[in-house]
């Protein structure tokens, strides 16, 4: 509750100015008996100082490094009441070349009252006019999730939920090298670490025999076209994005993995932006339930439970209106849908399941937002996500 009340109260010097939210945190003259000057000038003062930070942080900055931090309370229907906090950051290989964009790096932490924990990074760094890139994501969180079986049936069944513990590492890089304006090509590598435990006795039929750690190298290529003015939170653009992977946990249990992702972004009157995002994911050999793709989490089928539907194949689709109300506040409202199938359960068009919701926005840096979203989706699925940047 105490951090519900510190971000309330921050909210409210940004949207009230630090005079009058100063009034409004002690409740007004009135309503205080005895009060001297000198811990009035002090409470102004460091709230005072508060508010600069947040008013100044997406003022341009000739720093080499910028760096932000904010944090606040969350809630969401897998991990419960969290607190999360971001640290965000810009900065160009090469300052003073307007022709090389920045590149950016973003910290993030979490923790909720079920248990759940996570620590991360993820980033862009863009080399000298674009010639490399190198796309990375870095992460470890221990998680007391649920698990419904593999296939539509079973991720559609109320009752099959069970409950185990779920922790997981992983470490992905894509390195891009330029081959014309905005046409990327190169190799992709990584690791996975998987350890699912504490099952029952339902939910280790619904393993049906599979392991429950599992360890993966990644090793493959990618092809993207990216005209985007800015990957954070494109205001118009196109990227498309197709990677071939391979697995291997080095005992003779390869699979493969196809992605596809194709975004467009275009801007229509005012501060308004329409954002397109189609997604799918195909798998082929012997793919463990850890590896399973899912539908699901804080930036595709928003709401739903992450991994409450999973098999060898997904595929998803929303379409996002983005509008800046005033200042620094914005809006986004969403609507899409998506589905699972594999070798056991077949494509079928009534499994598609539908998502839509609504979001705030407030730009914490210049063009990198603090994303507030709410989604909602079939039997009464719904999640509050606390997030920085776009969801695409």
């Amino acid at each position: 509750m105490r951090q519900y009340i510190i971000t309330l109260l921050l909210f409210l010097s940004l949207f009230l100015g630090t005079d009058n939210f100063t009034s409004a945190y002690t409740g007004g003259q009135d309503s205080i008996e005895v009060i001297t000057v000198k811990d009035t000038v002090k409470k102004r003062s460091v709230w005072k100082k508060i508010y600069s930070y947040f008013a100044d942080a997406n003022k341009t900055s000739d720093k080499k490094f910028d760096i932000s931090l904010i944090g606040g309370p969350h809630y969401s229907t897998d991990t419960k009441l969290g607190l999360g906090m971001v640290a965000a950051g810009v900065y160009n290989t090469h300052r003073g070349d307007s022709l090389t964009p920045d590149s950016n790096v973003s910290l993030y932490g979490d923790i909720t009252t079920t248990g759940f924990y996570l620590l991360g990074v993820r980033g862009n760094n863009i080399f000298h006019r674009e010639k490399w890139r190198i796309d990375y994501t870095l992460y470890f969180f221990s998680f007391p999730s649920a698990f419904w079986g593999i296939g539509f049936e079973n991720g559609d069944n109320d009752d099959n939920s069970c409950k185990y513990m779920r922790k997981q590492a992983e470490i992905k890089t894509d390195f891009m090298i330029k081959i014309t304006d905005g046409f990327y090509m190169g190799p992709s590598v990584g690791f996975q670490l998987i350890h699912g435990s504490d099952f029952d006795d339902f939910g280790l039929s619904l393993l049906n025999g599979e392991e429950r750690i599992t360890r993966y190298f990644s090793y493959g290529a990618l092809i993207s076209y990216d005209s985007r003015d800015f990957i954070p939170n494109a205001y118009k653009g196109v990227f498309v994005k197709l990677l071939q992977k391979g697995y291997t946990d080095f005992q003779g249990k390869p699979f493969f993995n196809t992605t596809a992702t194709f975004d467009f972004y275009q801007k229509a009157w005012k501060g308004a932006v329409f954002a397109l995002d189609f997604y799918t994911e195909l798998q082929y050999g012997n793919v463990p339930w850890t590896m399973k793709a899912t539908l699901g989490g804080s930036n595709r089928m928003r709401g739903y439970y992450d991994g409450r539907y999973r098999d060898d194949n997904a595929l998803s689709f929303q379409i996002e209106y983005r509008q800046k109300i005033y200042n620094r506040h914005g809006i986004a409202i969403w609507g899409g849908c998506g589905t699972i199938w594999g070798k056991q359960n077949p494509f079928q068009w009534n499994h598609f399941l539908p998502n839509y919701g609504i979001g705030y926005r407030w730009e914490f840096k210049k063009r990198m937002n603090v994303r507030l979203d709410y989604g909602f989706g079939k039997k009464g699925q719904s999640g509050f996500m606390f997030s920085i940047n776009e969801a695409f």
